[in-house]
């Protein structure tokens, strides 16, 4: 029973997804986390502590 469940709980999902998708202005997810990941890049080499030499 838990499997016909489980896969109920995905399918309404999905459903619930494309009818969103379609009917609402949604925000595109992948250029989203591109632009954390580049943004969280340059923070960190910009305020990274500089490196000592040890020499």
């Amino acid at each position: 029973m838990g499997l016909f469940r489980r896969s109920v709980m995905f399918m309404l999902g999905i459903g619930c997804g494309i009818y969103a998708e379609q009917n609402y202005n949604m925000p595109n997810v992948k250029k989203l986390v591109e632009t954390y990941v580049f943004l969280t890049r340059y923070l960190a080499e910009t305020y990274r502590k500089p490196k000592k030499d040890d020499e």
